[in-house]
């Protein structure tokens, strides 16, 4: 957001700038046709002011031209703190899960596995997608419970199981 603020002041003051120069350029011409300069070699002054104004307007060039780089062409230092950012947090969940599923044993790494794909996911569907019994899948369920990774909430007549660490 600093950039596109930077660019427009950037841009409002190379263009005032140019408008003031290009005046000033113009009635130095005038000035100097007037008194026969570019025939006579004792106007020196007159065309080193000359010199001088080109050389401003190269500079004024080049203001307007990062001007208008910053609020079209430069990304947004925001926009990238946060990719990083979500990039590396996701990048963390991943490790933490798989380190969580190492201390797990095979019926607890499925029932994780399905409740993160599907978090909020029903006992009963639960029990569908693992191809456990009730009473497996219960057990297995408030063993996941004691160990604080999941939590179970009513819906309904069956309950709805939540993973509780963000993975």
């Amino acid at each position: 957001m600093e950039n596109k603020k930077l660019g427009i002041v950037l841009v409002g003051i190379s263009s005032v700038l140019a408008l003031l120069l290009v005046q000033l350029i113009g009635g130095m011409s005038t000035e100097a046709k007037a008194l026969g300069c570019f025939e006579n070699a004792a106007c020196s002054k007159l065309q080193s002011g000359l010199s001088l104004t080109h050389f401003a307007f190269g500079f004024i060039g080049f203001m307007l031209a990062l001007g208008f780089y910053l609020l079209f062409f430069s990304p947004s230092e925001e926009a990238l703190l946060r990719r990083i950012e979500e990039s590396k947090q996701k990048e963390i969940g991943e490790e933490k899960f798989s380190l969580v599923m190492k201390g797990l044993d095979v019926s607890e790494q499925e029932v994780i596995k399905a409740v993160r794909e599907q978090d909020g996911i029903t006992q009963s569907t639960l029990r569908l997608r693992t191809a456990m019994s009730k009473a497996k899948l219960s057990t297995v369920l408030s063993d996941l419970e004691k160990k604080g990774l999941i939590a179970r909430q009513e819906q309904g007549k069956t309950l709805s199981v939540h993973i509780k660490e963000a993975f």
